[in-house]
């Protein structure tokens, strides 16, 4: 039996899981705050009690103030009860976390040593250099297929420009030609003829006269 176990005369129990500890640990702490705010408010009390006898009953007024110092006594073992049950609750979840975590590391370990049981690194070297290997064929071939084969792969680039130059050449010689006989087959243009009408040659007086005596002469007869 435990020094705890003979100190309060149990025998030997079953160890509570860490979340049953979390879980009386945050009960006991409820109580012990219930319990520091009763302890305050009868000190308040007790304050007051000896305030209001003062030294009109100073009897009655020392007794108030002994309470108020028990009860702070009180009051500081609380507080350090409570710290020291905060402390234990805070290194039971921070060891439940850490025993969690080992867990879940521990679980991935095992999943990743099965994932790579059937794997041989020689044989993963082998497997890259042969897919290295066939990427480098498949770009050879893909270079093969797209050069062009039997013509052009020999000819002078120099030759090639000059030709050029002589097609142009050629071209603008032809339309220096065409040019000269569009001017030789035009017609020669003709002045334009006046829109304002000449003036006529007034009739001569004889004339006049002469068609008034015809006049008169078809009258008369």
């Amino acid at each position: 039996m435990s020094s705890l176990g003979r100190l309060f005369g149990r025998g030997k129990e079953k160890n509570p899981s860490p979340e049953e500890a979390i879980q009386k640990l945050r009960e006991t702490e409820k109580i012990l705050i219930k319990k520091q705010e009763f302890l305050e408010q009868k000190i308040q009390q007790e304050l007051q009690i000896a305030k209001k006898h003062g030294t009109k009953n100073k009897r009655a007024a020392l007794q108030a103030l002994r309470r108020k110092k028990r009860l702070e006594q009180q009051l500081a073992q609380t507080d350090g009860t409570l710290s020291t049950l905060e402390f234990q609750r805070e290194a039971i979840e921070n060891a439940t976390t850490n025993t969690e975590v080992l867990r879940t590391m521990g679980l991935a370990a095992r999943a990743m040593s099965k994932a790579h049981q059937d794997m041989d690194i020689n044989k993963v070297d082998e497997l890259m250099s042969d897919i290295t290997e066939q990427q480098d064929i498949a770009q050879q071939i893909s270079d093969a297929i797209s050069r062009p084969v039997g013509f052009g792969d020999d000819v002078d680039e120099d030759e090639l420009l000059e030709e050029l130059e002589e097609l142009e050449q050629e071209k603008l010689n032809q339309e220096l030609l065409n040019m000269g006989e569009d001017k030789e087959a035009a017609p020669a243009k003709l002045p334009d003829v006046p829109s304002t009408h000449l003036p006529t040659s007034p009739a001569s007086k004889t004339d006049e006269e002469k068609e008034m005596k015809q006049l008169v002469d078809w009258v008369s007869g």
